[in-house]
């Protein structure tokens, strides 16, 4: 059976501030259009993952959706985020897992139930800044800015893909993309 790598969790913390820009950097995630300082403390999202197994047995792509929605669409954690964590947590017995085709079906162990009960506070606090930050965000952007943006990026991922822009193309893309940031602003 395929187990993700565990470094350690004080490694893996290290890895992601050196690599990510703020908390949400591209290690950590997708903070969608905001630049966010640090969200969780040290330690908060295992909180989060295991409270999430305990409510509901769960996959790791179950979790990130989770998540997500937590935040009102604004945040997607990263796999890279999710997986070592769950590996972290079926680590220290929290979680047990049962293989289904190719998935993993994650859930609770009483070890991960006394754990979240020791921590109950810190559970409370972490899901306080969630339900926050959801409505901060007014349960995200509407169907139709998704698919603007999703239609944004693939025409800018078509066009760097054809080869390099000259500096009067770079110029061009450049004005385009600062005259909607603009325009976006004024709405």
């Amino acid at each position: 059976m395929f187990r993700h790598h565990y470094m350690g969790w004080a490694q893996a913390q290290e890895m992601g501030r050196r690599h990510a820009h703020g908390f949400f950097g591209h290690r950590h995630g997708h903070w969608r259009g905001m630049r966010a300082g640090r969200f969780f403390d040290h330690g908060d999202l295992r909180y989060l993952i295991l409270k999430l197994i305990a409510d509901k047995p769960r996959h790791g792509y179950d979790l990130i959706k989770a998540i997500e929605e937590q935040f009102g669409g604004a945040y997607s954690p990263s796999p890279g985020v999710i997986y070592p964590t769950l590996t972290m947590l079926e680590d220290l017995g929290y979680t047990v897992v049962a293989v289904e085709g190719n998935k993993k079906l994650y859930t609770i162990t009483p070890e991960g139930q006394a754990f979240l009960a020791e921590n109950q506070a810190q559970v409370d606090a972490v899901f306080g800044r969630l339900k926050e930050a959801g409505q901060t965000f007014g349960g995200g952007r509407a169907p139709e800015i998704k698919r603007a943006v999703h239609n944004l990026r693939l025409a800018l991922a078509t066009r760097l893909g054809r080869g390099a822009l000259t500096q009067e193309q770079i110029l061009a893309v450049t004005a385009v993309l600062d005259k909607a940031a603009a325009d976006i602003e004024r709405v």
